[in-house]
């Protein structure tokens, strides 16, 4: 094989090489990978009150009960002990296309006694790892005025996993 030959040869080995790795591939979505393995357990709830940017109070939001959060694969999901009340709640949730908020239709009776309030309809997901996930839910816009009373609610989960059975 002269120098040219072997030349030419390496070059389309190199082209073929390239084209078949520049292939689109399918994206890997893990998010709900990870929020629909096992059950989120809360372990505390913030609410904090804002006019503009000023912060004029932080409350824990206190209850005996464990609370559940849990996704499933098929899109739905359940809230159990929400406000403290020994109910279970389902709804369906779903990712914005950003995959930064989260979005859940399960409805609760509000605490004031009438009415209801979708507690999650519109979650900013302010992290989410392998055994931890924390909600902002609320006035979570990202403009406001300097007179904008606001109240922001910040959920922090841990991951429970199902025990396996060896």
């Amino acid at each position: 094989m002269s120098k040219n030959q072997r030349f030419l040869f390496l070059s389309l080995l190199l082209m073929i090489a390239v084209a078949g790795n520049s292939c689109k591939r399918q994206t890997v979505n893990s998010i709900p990978s990870l929020l629909t393995t096992g059950y989120w357990q809360l372990g505390s709830a913030i609410r904090t009150r804002y006019v503009g940017d000023s912060q004029l109070s932080v409350d824990t939001i206190q209850c005996d009960s464990a609370q559940i959060f849990t996704f499933k694969p098929d899109y739905t999901c359940t809230y159990t002990n929400l406000n403290c009340r020994a109910s279970t709640i389902s709804g369906r949730w779903s990712l914005s296309d950003t995959r930064l908020y989260l979005m859940s239709d399960i409805t609760a009776p509000a605490t004031s006694g009438t009415g209801t309030y979708q507690p999650f309809a519109y979650s900013h997901i302010a992290n989410l790892g392998e055994y931890s996930l924390i909600l902002e839910t609320g006035d979570i816009q990202l403009y406001y005025t300097a007179t904008d009373k606001r109240t922001i609610t910040r959920w922090g989960f841990t991951r429970v996993r199902p025990k396996t059975i060896q």
